[in-house]
């Protein structure tokens, strides 16, 4: 079966047909898990994930933790040194980091627009598999919405973290005290 192009958002072609990302991607239908089936989940594979659930079922014993979410909207996208991908799970981790917490799991939702390439999709999430196995944190649950062509910069990402903190530590700003020694990794006051 072939589509003309007026019918290239409801035609049921095979992803490998689809240069770039189109409506029907964001449908929850036959694309929508062609995507998935080719593209994200052999990316962030893990028992969790593989469960294909809703949600994630997470263990935990009896300690605190650290819950936080994040979004990422760049333009460019693709930057000197690395991408929205690494961005999304580097900062996410290091929200998880500056509450105490270990970092453990990670939900990631990508907001693709409509003729954003396949080929882009495809590094993105190589990009955030990467950060995500160096973090040493599993992606166990996300989501993926297409939006019109010019409402999106190609791709946005939200994401979703939670870590474990160990013990009794308690690092929060209103925890901090005369004599505390600090570490800065950047300028004072640069985000």
């Amino acid at each position: 079966m072939s589509c003309d192009d007026d019918e290239r958002d409801s035609c049921p072609l095979p992803l490998t047909q689809y240069p770039e990302i189109v409506l029907a991607h964001g449908g929850g239908g036959a694309l929508t898990q062609e995507l998935l089936d080719r593209i994200v989940l052999p990316a962030f594979a893990n028992p969790i994930l593989d469960a294909q659930h809703d949600g994630a079922v997470l263990e935990f014993t009896e300690r605190r933790l650290a819950f936080t979410s994040d979004s990422f909207v760049v333009r460019p996208w693709a930057f000197p040194g690395g991408d929205i991908g690494d961005l999304a799970v580097n900062g996410t981790v290091n929200d998880l980091l500056m509450c105490g917490a270990e970092p453990r799991y990670l939900s990631v939702a990508l907001i693709l627009e409509e003729g954003f390439a396949i080929s882009a999709l495809q590094r993105v999430v190589r990009s955030l598999s990467a950060a995500a196995t160096n973090a040493g944190v599993s992606i166990v649950t996300g989501d993926t919405k297409v939006v019109d062509r010019g409402h999106g910069d190609g791709i946005y990402i939200n994401t979703t973290g939670i870590g474990v903190i160990a013990d009794d530590r308690s690092i929060t700003p209103t925890a901090v005290r005369p004599g505390d020694v600090v570490i800065l990794s950047g300028d004072i006051a640069r985000h």
